[in-house]
């Protein structure tokens, strides 16, 4: 149903005597290009083709539409290649509209925008007319050309990895041949650790907090480890209270529901909050005088970033997903398993909860400590000697390679 016959179904269901409808409201919003519809707000967008707005009961509409999902329609995903003629634009727009169809988040899809438009752009400057026509020499000149504009390797592996996916899609359309995706180009990332707040800037930054809604948001992140898009798009039924534990019906990254919990000074926190909140707003931490209720990563972040200089930290590097890794770090330090933490963490692979361990590993750091104390206490005497079990396996490992 277009947008335009939902709203004309809504009126005629609760109105018969259709008045001049008012004009909508500008979106003040600067990181929302893409306008959508949210029968919530129960603003109507304008239409000169229907210049009128119901008499109903805005509660009764509310009823209505309460739990409607909120989709961008398609066209709005497509814009950014309207009036272009790429080499396979055609095959790239079926793309989106098969990632559509499977209900893809939306940074999914215009990412696949975005970063599809690029590799078309750069077969048009290596000559091809047609995708049908790519060669593994051309993703490789593609990596190249992104690695000669400095993008970090992490950009440079997620555009290799759309351009594979696209690619892979034309396979199973029986469009490119299959021989593309052989002897896949990798990229390898360095390994990083990390990084968590320092234990004694926690502190710091907690005491400079006085404001509610703002200490619940900090302790909460700081808590639960959730990431500031979960948090923000988290609704007042999600919160339980009473069981200290918030429910996350579908993870930011993975897509994948889950459960996390709170510890008492963020259930203090949040209990404030919630009894000072707007209780007719949906989000548990909404926008201020706004159109859209949710609150912004850009909000959030910029009261982050207020209380980093209120606690003289502002120069430490900390952002608002520090807070996640430093709740990784202080559950491992103490001595929550790798398996727990990976859930309440929602990763879908352990070896990316292991990274914290590499940082937090208390067994090798003891063992560190107590050998270095030998070493220093008594030194060692004579010729080194190899633990025979090690020296079998190094014989072993010799042979075998």
């Amino acid at each position: 149903m277009t947008r335009d016959r939902e709203r004309e179904w809504i009126v005629s269901l609760f109105s018969e005597h259709p008045s001049r409808m008012p004009a909508q409201e500008a979106d003040p919003d600067p990181d929302d290009s893409l306008w959508f519809w949210d029968p919530g707000n129960e603003i109507f967008p304008p239409d000169p083709a229907h210049p009128y707005r119901s008499h109903a009961d805005p509660i009764q509409v509310k009823s209505l539409t309460e739990g409607r999902e909120r989709r961008i329609p398609l066209d709005a995903y497509l814009r950014p290649l309207a009036g272009l003629s790429l080499p396979g634009q055609a095959e790239l727009e079926r793309y989106v509209r098969h990632k559509y169809q499977r209900n893809m988040k939306r940074n999914t899809l215009e990412g696949t925008v975005s970063n599809g438009k690029l590799f078309l752009r750069f077969l048009e400057q290596q000559g091809r007319s047609s995708v049908k026509e790519i060669r593994r020499e051309d993703l490789e000149a593609y990596v190249e050309q992104e690695q000669d504009r400095r993008m970090k390797p992490c950009t440079v592996k997620g555009r290799l990895a759309q351009a594979y996916a696209f690619l892979g899609f034309l396979i199973e359309q029986g469009e490119v041949d299959r021989s593309i995706k052989d002897r896949k180009i990798r990229i390898k990332l360095p390994q990083s650790l990390p990084r968590a707040i320092d234990p004694e800037d926690v502190g710091k930054l907690l005491s400079v907090i006085r404001d509610v809604r703002d200490r619940a948001l900090i302790l909460v992140l700081l808590r639960t480890g959730m990431r500031i898009g979960e948090l923000l798009a988290t609704k007042e039924m999600d919160v339980h209270l009473k069981e200290r534990r918030i429910e996350i019906p579908q993870a930011e990254k993975t897509g994948v529901g889950r459960v996390v919990y709170l510890a008492e000074d963020a259930q203090t926190a949040l209990h404030a909050w919630m009894n000072v909140r707007d209780s007719q707003k949906r989000f548990l931490f909404y926008a201020q005088g706004k159109r859209r209720e949710k609150m912004t990563y850009g909000a959030a972040r910029m009261v982050f970033i207020k209380y980093l200089k209120k606690a003289g930290l502002a120069d430490k590097g900390y952002t608002l997903h520090r807070l996640r890794h430093t709740f990784a770090s202080e559950m491992l330090n103490a001595g929550m398993r790798l398996e727990c933490l990976q859930q309440l963490l929602g990763h879908t692979d352990i070896r990316v909860t292991r990274q914290y361990a590499r940082l937090t590993d208390k067994t090798r750091e003891e063992e560190y400590f107590r050998a270095m104390e030998v070493i220093e206490k008594d030194g060692i005497h004579g010729h080194y000697q190899l633990d025979p079990e090690l020296q079998a396996f190094l014989e072993e490992e010799e042979l075998l390679g």
